[in-house]
């Protein structure tokens, strides 16, 4: 049989049945509806009892506030590991993270390492648009306190730890240390010049 002819037989077929999304293409349009059948039999999970749009899953169990930063903890590790270019070194905050951790912290402990990270990243690296790599950055920022992209990432990163705040998640002595050492110290103003 030639090719067109298989062709002709495929689409007769498949105009006939009214098939899913083909059935638009082979003719004039039609309103989308539940195909019908077509010479053969249609099993549904509804026909064993139990829902069409059900899972053989059972439910994940509810995770406690603490097992969630622990999990966020660990896929926070992970990305930054991999992320870093090679032979870059690895933030010092990194580390701290991994061992409140590693040793059970609390759920403010863990807030805590978990921001002194992000102001790590945000502060010290750059991030390559195309590869995601994650490098030591190059720039100057005293010299680029008024550069649109600094000032964006330190309002994002002031803000977060005042949403972590809300949170409960960090404690406002804690916030006021890491964000004096982490980004007020970076720029060289004081405390109330950074406000």
């Amino acid at each position: 049989m030639n090719i067109s002819l298989q062709l002709s037989l495929i689409l007769t077929v498949i105009a006939t049945c009214k098939v899913g999304a083909f059935s638009s293409f082979i003719g004039p349009l039609r309103q989308h509806h539940v195909p019908g059948r077509c010479g053969g039999t249609f099993l549904h999970m509804s026909d064993f009892g139990g829902s069409d749009f059900g899972s053989a899953m059972p439910e994940k169990p509810e995770q406690t506030l603490l097992e969630k930063l622990m999990e966020s903890a660990t896929t926070y590790i992970v990305t930054i590991e991999g992320q870093l270019a090679e032979g870059v070194k690895k933030p010092e905050a990194l580390e701290r993270l991994r061992k409140a951790r590693d040793e059970g912290a609390d759920a403010k402990t863990l807030g805590a390492r978990t921001y002194e990270l992000m102001i790590e990243q945000g502060m010290a690296y750059d991030q390559d648009p195309g590869t995601g790599a994650l490098t030591p950055t190059e720039w100057d920022i005293k010299e680029n306190l008024e550069t649109p992209e600094v000032k964006k990432e330190f309002a994002y990163l002031y803000q977060y730890g005042i949403n972590l705040i809300g949170r409960n998640l960090l404690d406002e002595a804690d916030a006021k240390e890491i964000v004096t050492k982490g980004l007020i110290e970076r720029t060289g103003k004081t405390p109330e010049e950074f406000d």
